[in-house]
């Protein structure tokens, strides 16, 4: 395998240009051609149905069906880990060069393919058209990263030499993964824990959200078009309560690769801790959940960067991102200015169907979101002042107003639980250090940023601001692979640092060979 080239960023592309956003025109109305198919589960390289369905649907026009999925059974979870442990045996002896090459063919594929995906991600997940193009690109992004760092891997480390031996260190794969992502970032995160798994030697068993299982279908289609062996890559959506959890708890299970909720991710913590009969192995999870994020925005601050970074990051996506800047707490002092000039910025954006260029804001990805964030935002009516938003509407889509509330106490429900939707609360700091103490606060700890122009405070939140992904004078949202690894602290998660240079060790156990140098040895 030729050396490759040292790894840069995919770019994102410039829809303000005619024939680009043409394109990406012409890729929606394909995937709208393609509503209403039904998809099959793949067990070892066979397409498999079931007798329960899961329906996807457009979030910005319900009536339009995407498509119609598995809904697989336990049985069919617990034989698909099987057929992925009987693949492990021999994917686990594949050179690492084999395995980033496959890896890295499947990021030629999804750039052929990059405005189809954009498209699903608009029309399955609800995304703008930029938040649709950054998710992707972010997916691209790991097939090349990823591979490079299996190469780095791949082969014998150095250790610290000794007179009469020849020691090495290998990382080698750990054996069946159940991949389970989330569907906010339905490509990019689905895409990373499966090719990090991948590419490591582990065989992959994924179960895509139920909100969003057209996207997963896509990448399983790009797998296997890819050259992934049968069995190494599996493909079963369904229910996590039941399929998941078959899978999670099934002994030869080796791993659990997880991001969604606080709630899921610890129930999925609790069953991989019990030994299973017949298991031999203690189960690894990567468990990558909820946040619930600070700006600080101090008295020294220019709120010309301030303000259009906290309403990027409350509102993108409709705050529906682990990232999403939920809190803002401004120093006593810019308080009253800060809001004067936050409050239109947010007005001005444009709610809308995702697939409308023009729309800043598009739907919430469920009915049970919907209805989860109103009952939140009606909680806020209680405990602050009603800025922007507060209003919703379901009929043929799930909108909801970008939503500030002001004068929030730092304990209150709005500050201290995780929405998930279009609504921030803003909260004032008497000082530096009582910002901090705001920031942490919660029982989160993922991103946080502070907008500051004096450096003693800068160095102040280097150290004290408890977080894991910390941005000084820029937005809390918008990590980049091989930038910014990504992962959080206490009920954030696992911390494991997605899109770093340590992740796939995650996915690998290390092993430790020693041979003494002997005479006879040495003439063989």
């Amino acid at each position: 395998m030729k050396k490759l080239p040292p790894f840069k960023n995919e770019a994102y592309q410039d829809f303000s240009k005619k024939p680009v956003a043409a394109k990406l025109q012409a890729a929606i109305r394909k995937v709208r051609a393609s509503f209403g198919r039904e998809y099959a589960l793949i067990i070892g390289g066979e397409r498999l149905r079931s007798d329960q369905k899961l329906e996807s649907r457009n979030p910005s026009d319900k009536k339009e069906l995407i498509g119609i999925f598995q809904k697989a059974t336990p049985e069919q979870g617990r034989q698909a880990v099987e057929v992925a442990h009987r693949a492990f045996q021999t994917w686990r002896y594949e050179p690492a060069e084999k395995r980033a090459e496959r890896l890295l063919n499947v990021g030629k594929l999804m750039r052929q393919r990059r405005n189809e995906l954009v498209a699903w991600c608009i029309l399955e997940a609800g995304k703008t058209w930029a938040e649709a193009d950054a998710d992707v690109s972010e997916a691209i992004d790991f097939t090349e990263y990823y591979s490079r760092q299996a190469l780095r891997l791949g082969g014998p480390q150095k250790t610290q030499p000794f007179p009469g031996e020849k020691p090495e260190l290998r990382y080698i794969p750990l054996g069946v993964v159940v991949v389970i992502p989330p569907w906010n970032f339905p490509c990019a995160i689905l895409c990373g824990m499966t090719f990090a798994a991948l590419v490591s030697g582990n065989t992959v068993v994924l179960k895509p959200s139920s909100d969003t299982p057209g996207i997963g279908a896509q990448v399983a289609d790009i797998l296997v078009e890819a050259g992934f062996p049968e069995g190494v890559f599996n493909f079963v959506p369904g229910s996590g309560a039941t399929v998941g959890n078959a899978m999670v708890e099934h002994p030869l299970t080796r791993m659990i690769a997880f991001t969604g909720s606080k709630e899921v991710g610890l129930d999925i913590v609790d069953r991989a801790a019990k030994v299973q009969p017949g298991q031999i192995w203690i189960k690894r999870v990567i468990a990558e959940m909820g946040g619930k994020n600070a700006t600080i925005i101090d008295e020294s601050a220019d709120l010309d960067a301030a303000v259009p970074g906290t309403v990027a990051a409350a509102f993108g996506y409709q705050g529906q991102k682990c990232s999403a800047g939920s809190r803002i707490v401004v120093h006593q002092k810019l308080y009253d200015q800060f809001v004067e000039k936050f409050v239109p910025k947010v007005k001005a954006l444009k709610v809308g169907p995702a697939a409308d260029p023009t729309s800043n804001v598009g739907p919430v990805i469920s009915q049970g979101a919907f209805d989860s964030i109103m009952s939140y935002i009606e909680i806020g009516k209680g405990e602050g002042k009603l800025l922007t938003g507060g209003e919703g509407d379901s009929s043929y889509g799930y909108y909801i107003q970008p939503t500030t509330f002001a004068d929030v106490d730092p304990h209150a429900r709005i500050a201290q639980e995780e929405i998930f939707g279009p609504v921030t609360a803003v909260m004032r700091a008497k000082n530096f250090d009582h910002a901090l103490e705001i920031a942490n606060c919660t029982e989160y700890g993922l991103t946080g940023a502070v907008f500051s122009a004096n450096r003693k405070h800068l160095e102040k939140a280097r150290e004290q601001f408890f977080c894991g992904n910390l941005y000084l004078n820029r937005k809390c949202t918008g990590a980049l692979v091989g930038v910014h690894p990504f992962g959080g602290f206490n009920m954030s998660g696992t911390d494991s640092k997605a899109g770093g240079s340590d992740y796939l060790l995650l996915f690998t156990q290390a092993k430790s060979i020693t041979e003494k140098i002997t005479k006879a040895a040495k003439r063989k």
